[in-house]
């Protein structure tokens, strides 16, 4: 039985299509139900239609900042689409401890930094101004915490010599959607786990190397 995904957006949805790419494939453990954007410009919202899936906007603006509002409705839509699992991709909204309690241990998110390094926005010029020689991703299950929760997978990338926030950040998005696809089929098996805090099974781990770069 495959497990029911509901994806999360903000914007273009890159991840969100390496995700469905993933789920075409006959023996993916996983099937998307729905995509859901808080801004109705999203472009990922066409790029899922396009792929023959169900993608709705629930505009946060007119909830005027009431952010659990604004997560119940999710919710709600989530639920009736029969959603098992919650995956951010590219979602731009801090969540309620609220949200996070009603699917415990069920929201996947991906980070473009090595966390718990550089939590927050700008990884990559924070990165660079930090000179660090390695930088990359991290999917990781959501905490009430911005940036906090058990680490599922993480990919690296080398930090080159002439490096912008631009250059790295693309490397780091390849990454992106070879690393968000694994740790959700491994999530979703069954194979990678968590109890409380502690991860269960093979979290995914990848690095690409100066030739890739």
């Amino acid at each position: 039985m495959k497990r029911r995904i509901g994806i999360l957006i903000s914007g273009r949805g890159s991840n969100m299509e390496a995700l469905i790419r993933a789920a075409a494939a006959p023996e993916a453990p996983f099937e998307i139900v729905l995509v859901l954007a808080n801004n109705p410009d999203a472009g990922g919202l066409e790029k899922a239609r396009a792929a023959g899936l169900r993608a709705e906007a629930l505009d946060h603006r007119p909830f005027k900042g009431d952010r659990e509002a604004h997560e119940r409705a999710l919710d709600a839509q989530l639920r009736a689409a029969g959603a098992e699992i919650v995956v951010f991709a590219g979602y731009m909204r801090l969540l309620t401890p609220w949200f996070v309690e009603a699917w415990p241990d069920a929201i996947l998110n991906i980070h473009p930094a090595l966390l718990p390094s550089f939590k927050g926005l700008h990884t990559h010029e924070r990165a660079l101004e930090a000179g660090v020689l390695w930088h990359g991703c991290t999917v990781h299950l959501v905490r009430p915490a911005m940036d906090e929760g058990p680490i599922l997978g993480q990919a690296a990338v080398p930090v080159l010599s002439g490096d912008t926030a631009e250059t790295l950040g693309a490397r780091v998005l390849a990454q992106e959607h070879r690393l968000y696809p694994e740790v959700l089929r491994r999530f979703a098996s069954g194979r990678l786990s968590v109890r409380g805090e502690r991860v269960l099974g093979e979290p995914v781990v990848l690095r690409a190397d100066l030739a890739e770069s």
